[in-house]
């Protein structure tokens, strides 16, 4: 599968909400998540979404969740670019260019999903998430 690039949007409790709308609006698939599910959260966190995908027939990938606790939600600024995929090296390189010069927020290592993930604002102040799922088979 090759790298994957799409808008993520964040909200302020109300993910599941949203994602279930714009499911209503643009049709497909929504994948939601729960903190609860994944552990880690006070019992407050434990039913809002953690991590939603929604694939559209028309192929577009549109992700959200609720901001994690300790984040503080900034109407606004409230999305990141993700890049996700399987191809660790490819995703790696994009990650060390988009990091250089910027901040890192989360440093790029395996969180308790399982997968390897990582948070940075580029140098021109764009939010990114590259996420690195183990290869299948």
């Amino acid at each position: 599968m090759a790298p994957l690039l799409n808008p993520y949007l964040n909200f302020d409790g109300n993910a599941r909400q949203a994602m279930e709308y714009y499911k209503e609006v643009f049709g497909g698939e929504l994948d939601l998540h729960t903190f609860g599910e994944i552990g880690g959260a006070g019992q407050e966190y434990a039913d809002k979404i953690m991590h939603g995908m929604l694939t559209t027939p028309d192929g577009f990938t549109l992700m959200g969740s609720d901001g994690p606790p300790g984040m503080e939600y900034a109407s606004g600024n409230n999305f990141a670019v993700s890049l996700s995929g399987e191809e660790e090296d490819t995703l790696r390189g994009f990650w060390d260019k988009l990091s250089d010069g910027g901040q890192v927020s989360v440093p790029l290592e395996r969180q308790m999903w399982g997968d390897v993930f990582g948070m940075c604002t580029d140098r021109f102040g764009v939010p990114w998430m590259v996420n690195i799922s183990p290869r299948e088979g």
